[in-house]
C-alpha cells in the first residue's frame, strides 16, 4: 500500500527547495523574539547575533522532534517549530523587573526549562481537549489563525521599522504588491514543481526587484561569521525565580492551546486528522523542545501557524520536507552567514508572500466551517461570537489594557480566546440541556457532550 502523502519522501532537490520555502515563511517570526528581548536587555551586536542564531538552531532541533519524532514524542506531521511570540511580553517584563540585566536571560532560561518540563508531563492530560473540538470549533479556530496572522503580513508589507521615514511608503507597498502578483501569476500559469515553489520564487524575484530601490541590504552577509556554535549556557547558568516561572507556565498553557488548534488544523489540511495520541505526541515535542532550548540559549518553542498556509497552498504534505527545513535552521544556527542570506529578503517582500500564506489558512478554516453545518442556528451563533471574541485583540489591541499582565498573555491572543469561546459555546448550545438532547441540531456530537448529559456514548 502506498505511503500517505505525509510520509512521502520527495526527490532531494524538491525536498531542499520546498524545505527552504518553509524556512523563508517562518524566518521573521523566529528572529523577532530574540531581537526584541535582546534589545530590551541591551545586548551587544555580537551577543544579539549569537542569541538569534541560537534560536534558529533550537527551532531546527524542535522541528526534528515534531516531524521525525522519537518514541511517543512528535506529531509526525509537517510542522515547523520555532520561538513562540506569546512569550515576548512576559520575557520583556522579566527583563524590566531584573536589577542586573546580565541576570535576565539566565532567569528567563530557568523559567522556560521548568515550564517545558511541566508541560511535557501534562501533555497526556492536555490532549484530552480534542474531544471538545468538533468541526464547528476547529473551523472557527483555523479561520482565526489565518485572520490573526494577516496583520503580521500587513506589518511586514509596510517595512521593518515603524519609526522609519519610509514605513508604509508607496515603494514598500509596491514591492509587497508586486511580490504578491508574482506568486499569483506563478500559481495560475505554471504547473508541477514550479507551481509548488511559487512562494520561494516570488521571494527571490521580489528581493531582486528591491535592489534598485535600496530595500535589499546585503550588509548582514558581509558582517556574518562563517561558523558559529551556540555554546551551552553562553549567557550563564539558568536561574530559577518563582514569579518568572509562573509567568512562563502561563505562556506554556497558551502555547499548548494554540498548538492543539494548529495540529487539528493541519490534520484537516493533510487529510490525517489529529487524534488524542497525535496531539499528545505533538505537545510532548513542543514542550521537550522548549525545555531543551535554553541549554543552547534558545527560548520557548511552539508550532508555527504560518507554515500551515504554505502546506495548504502548495499541497505538499510530506513531513520530510519540513524536516529538511529543520535541517536548514540547524545549519543557519551553526553558520551565521547562511542565516543572514534569508535576512536579506526585504520585509515588504515577505509581506506580499504572507498575504497568500496566511489567507490560505483562513480559507481552509472556512472550508471546515462549511462542512460543519452552518444551516444550524446554534452553530451560526457559536461561530459568530467566537470569531468576534478572537478578533478583538486584532481590531482593538488595547481592549484589555486595564487587565493584569499575566491575564493579557491569554487575552491578547485572539487564537486562544476565540478557541476557549468556541469550546464553551459549543458545550452550552450543543451539549447541555436541550441542546445536548436534540441530536438533529448537533452537527458533530462529541462523546464528551453525551457524557455530560448522561446519555449513552454513540458507537
Amino acid at each position: 500500500m502506498a505511503d500517505h502523502p505525509v510520509d512521502e519522501k520527495l526527490p532531494a532537490l524538491k525536498m531542499a527547495t520546498t524545505g527552504l520555502q518553509h524556512v523563508a515563511a517562518m524566518y521573521a517570526g523566529v528572529v523577532a523574539p530574540p531581537l526584541i528581548v535582546g534589545a530590551a536587555i541591551g545586548l551587544s551586536a555580537s551577543d544579539l547575533t549569537f542569541l538569534t542564531g541560537a534560536c534558529l538552531f533550537t527551532a531546527g532541533l524542535a522541528t526534528f522532534l515534531q516531524t521525525l519524532g522519537i518514541w511517543k514524542i512528535g506529531a509526525r506531521l509537517p510542522f515547523v517549530n520555532g520561538v513562540t511570540f506569546a512569550g515576548v511580553a512576559p520575557m520583556t517584563a522579566i527583563v524590566a523587573s531584573t536589577a542586573d540585566p546580565s541576570d535576565a536571560l539566565p532567569i528567563i532560561f530557568g523559567a522556560v526549562i521548568v515550564a517545558g518540563l511541566l508541560g511535557f508531563l501534562a501533555a497526556g492530560v492536555f490532549c484530552k481537549a480534542i474531544r471538545f473540538f468538533p468541526p464547528v470549533v476547529t473551523g472557527t479556530v483555523i479561520t482565526l489563525i489565518g485572520i490573526s496572522l494577516l496583520p503580521v503580513a500587513f506589518g511586514w508589507a509596510q517595512g521593518p521599522d515603524p519609526a522609519a521615514h519610509d514605513y508604509g511608503s508607496a515603494t514598500n507597498l509596491g514591492l509587497a504588491g508586486v511580490t504578491l502578483l508574482i506568486v499569483l501569476l506563478l500559481r495560475r500559469f505554471t504547473t508541477g514543481f514550479v507551481k509548488q515553489i511559487a512562494v520561494l520564487l516570488g521571494l527571490v524575484a521580489g528581493t531582486l526587484l528591491a535592489i534598485p530601490f535600496g530595500a535589499t541590504d546585503f550588509g548582514p552577509v558581509a558582517d556574518a561569521a562563517v561558523v558559529g556554535f551556540p555554546t551551552p549556557f553562553h549567557f550563564g547558568a539558568p536561574q530559577f525565580q518563582l514569579a518568572a516561572i509562573i509567568s512562563m507556565c502561563v505562556v506554556m498553557v497558551v502555547s499548548m492551546t494554540e498548538s492543539t488548534a494548529d495540529m487539528l488544523a493541519l490534520g484537516e489540511i493533510v487529510d490525517r486528522p489529529a487524534d488524542e495520541r497525535t496531539i499528545a505526541a505533538g505537545l510532548r515535542a513542543d514542550t521537550l523542545g522548549s525545555a531543551l532550548s535554553p541549554l543552547f540559549n534558545g527560548f520557548m518553542c511552539s508550532a508555527f501557524a504560518q507554515n500551515i498556509g504554505l502546506v495548504a497552498m502548495t499541497k505538499i504534505r510530506s513531513r520530510y520536507v519540513v524536516a529538511a527545513g529543520g535541517g536548514f535552521l540547524v545549519l543557519m544556527g551553526l553558520c551565521p552567514m547562511a542565516a543572514s542570506l534569508i535576512a536579506v529578503v526585504p520585509r515588504p517582500v515577505l509581506g506580499g508572500a504572507g498575504v497568500v500564506l496566511f489567507g490560505s489558512v483562513a480559507a481552509s478554516g472556512i472550508q471546515t466551517l462549511v462542512r460543519a453545518g452552518l444551516d444550524k442556528d446554534n452553530n451560526v451563533l457559536i461561530v459568530a461570537v467566537s470569531l468576534a471574541v478572537g478578533i478583538v485583540p486584532i481590531t482593538a489591541p488595547e481592549f484589555y489594557h486595564a487587565f493584569p499582565v499575566t491575564a493579557r498573555i491569554v487575552l491578547d491572543s485572539g487564537i486562544s480566546t476565540g478557541c476557549v469561546a468556541a469550546v464553551l459555546l459549543n458545550l452550552v448550545f450543543n451539549h447541555l440541556g436541550r441542546g445536548g438532547r436534540d441530536a438533529q441540531d448537533v452537527t458533530h456530537p462529541m462523546e464528551a457532550g453525551e457524557e455530560l448529559t448522561g446519555a449513552p456514548a454513540r458507537p
